[in-house]
Order: structure tokens, then C-alpha cells, then sequence
């Protein structure tokens, strides 16, 4: 797999208009997974695109050795890749079922 070469000077910048509220719910969830905003809106792009197929895993650029990664995303990218596909995908329904049964439970 091809390691990504990302700097924030060098990486591409798009603007984007979020409706009101989106930017501090994204702060909000950024911060409980120890991420900053930027990090949780790539992370967040790169996997529903995977999920529909628009991107193969080689072309997220993302290495075991990457400084972006804590030690638990490390492990826990390390066993993802070792599911096979349909236990990827039924994994991450099962967390973004269990995400929304815990955002419903703070309303």
C-alpha cells in the first residue's frame, strides 16, 4: 500500500458551507473520539465512500505506522483489515447502529 504523503500546506482545501449547528456537533464528536474536526470529517468521508465502493482500501493512504493514528486505532485498524469484507461492513453497522441508539439516549 502507498503511504500518503499529507501536510497541511501541501494536501488539497476545499471550503464547505455546513448548515447551522453541523460544525460544533462535529467539534463535539471529534472530541470524544480524541480527533480534531479535520481528522473526523476525513475518517468519516473515507469510510462511506468505502462503504459504497467509490474507494478501495489502498487508496485511503493509510499505514499502521501513520502518525495520525493512536495506539487503539492502530489495533483496532490492524483487526479490521484482517475481516473479510462482509465482516467489515456488518461491523460497521453494528457501531453506527450502536452510535445512534447512544446519540438517541442523549436527546
Amino acid at each position: 500500500m502507498k503511504q500518503a504523503i499529507y501536510s497541511s500546506r501541501t494536501a488539497d482545501k476545499f471550503v464547505v458551507r455546513l448548515p447551522d449547528g453541523m460544525r460544533e456537533r462535529i467539534a463535539d464528536v471529534a472530541r470524544q473520539h480524541h480527533r480534531s474536526m479535520n481528522s473526523e470529517i476525513i475518517a468519516r468521508l473515507e469510510q462511506s465512500m468505502l462503504q459504497e465502493g467509490a474507494l478501495d482500501d489502498d487508496e485511503l493512504g493509510v499505514r499502521l505506522d501513520s502518525p495520525e493514528l493512536s495506539l487503539h486505532e492502530r489495533e483496532l485498524l490492524q483487526r479490521f483489515r484482517q475481516l473479510s469484507r462482509r465482516q467489515q461492513n456488518a461491523l460497521v453497522a453494528l457501531i453506527a447502529h450502536d452510535a445512534e441508539m447512544a446519540a438517541g439516549n442523549d436527546d
